[in-house]
């Protein structure tokens, strides 16, 4: 949504489309998130991942059906119709980034930062795909909007390809069965639909007398006491981010040689720079794995602040570019990072329980981060 930022500030630029945009899922992805980080020992973890990428493929599909039936005009009833699709995104984002990020957690930290970096992967894909179908009709009659359907028609085919494999591929690997048998064995209930759709059967219920380390597991609060360290750490990371990310970027950056390509230029550097950054953790001399270590290297983050303030009214687009690059860099080697060495003193149970309280608090600073953003717009006449 946000890469075609170009094609929705044409169509509303009276309504801050970039800024209410990030601003109106937040609510509903944080309460779903929320819900499921309460319950999750008790939800079906298969269900709820289908139900997220299904719901996500409807919601692309619905922004095509809204364009062609407004003729791809602008206007306060289409910028709504937009903006409803939009906080329908929010409820499969807190189905799937938790149940996704947890189910990884009981398995390996080459899974997770696969997963990381495949989310960063997806905006850096994206952000070319927007490049070339902005490129591609640049020149014609209605050129934005064309760019813009044919990103969201590709959008689609990917998150129906994403229920397809989720559904019928990635259960059956070999190496996912058996990290989900092990889970089983340990007492989460939250595989055993996955094992049956692979196949296997769950392991048989146990009780206490049967062994009672497998049926004591900490709760959700001794999780959170234990680790409020590396929760804070996700909070903080996601709360700069998206204080900076992208409102700030597609909107408050003045008039440049680049013109509209601009923002779009600065939006895919972060995205190539953030995937970059969710690598470079495979590196284990440069990983940071002090607990300590990782606090003050997201502490440090929030210098970009009076720095991207100082580039945005003194600097040129190469600062920009520079400081974009920095800020896309930290936030994925950071986050993968966290979400790699959090879980690993854990078993299976609690490593799902943890993931989805990390993915939480990543929300909530991706919320306040949305909410702070628009903190840029004072003095500017608005």
């Amino acid at each position: 949504m946000l890469t075609i930022e170009d094609h929705l500030v044409h169509l509303f630029p009276n309504y801050h489309p970039v800024r209410v945009i990030t601003l109106t899922y937040q609510p509903f992805v944080l309460v779903i998130a929320a819900v499921f980080a309460y319950h999750e020992a008790k939800v079906n973890t298969r269900v709820r991942n289908l139900v997220g990428y299904s719901l996500f493929f409807l919601g692309s599909l619905a922004l095509i059906i809204l364009d062609l039936a407004t003729s791809g005009r602008g206007g306060i009833a289409t910028f709504i119709g937009v903006c409803t699709v939009v906080a329908v995104f929010g409820v499969p984002e807190g189905h799937v980034e938790g149940a996704m990020t947890g189910d990884l957690s009981l398995m390996c930290p080459e899974f997770i930062q696969s997963f990381s970096a495949g989310m960063a992967a997806s905006g850096a894909i994206t952000s070319a795909l927007r490049l070339v179908t902005k490129a591609a009709f640049e020149k014609s009659r209605d050129g934005l909007r064309r760019g813009a359907m044919l990103f969201f028609a590709a959008s689609c085919f990917f998150e129906l390809l994403c229920v397809v494999l989720y559904a019928h591929v990635f259960p059956k690997l070999p190496i996912v069965k058996f990290y989900r048998a092990k889970a089983a064995s340990e007492g989460s209930l939250t595989v055993v639909a996955d094992l049956a759709a692979a196949g296997l059967q769950g392991q048989p219920k146990l009780s206490a007398e049967d062994d009672p380390a497998i049926l004591e597991r900490l709760s959700n609060k001794q999780l959170l006491m234990q680790n409020m360290d590396y929760a804070l750490d996700m909070f903080l990371i996601y709360l700069l981010t998206l204080s900076i990310f992208p409102g700030f970027l597609a909107e408050d950056l003045g008039s440049h040689s680049l013109g509209s390509w601009y923002a779009l230029v600065l939006i895919a550097t972060y995205n190539g720079s953030d995937l970059a950054g969710r690598y470079v953790p495979l590196v284990e001399i440069i990983k940071v794995t002090s607990r300590r270590g990782l606090l003050a290297a997201v502490l440090a983050r929030y210098l970009l602040l009076p720095a991207f303030y100082c580039a945005a009214r003194y600097g040129g687009e190469a600062w920009m570019i520079l400081l974009v690059s920095v800020l896309g860099l930290s936030n994925g080697c950071l986050t993968v990072c966290v979400l790699t060495e959090a879980p690993k003193p854990y078993k299976g149970p609690e490593q799902n329980a943890l993931g989805n309280l990390l993915v939480f608090c990543l929300l909530a600073g991706i919320c306040l981060g949305a909410v702070l953003d628009w903190l840029w717009l004072i003095g500017k006449g608005w």
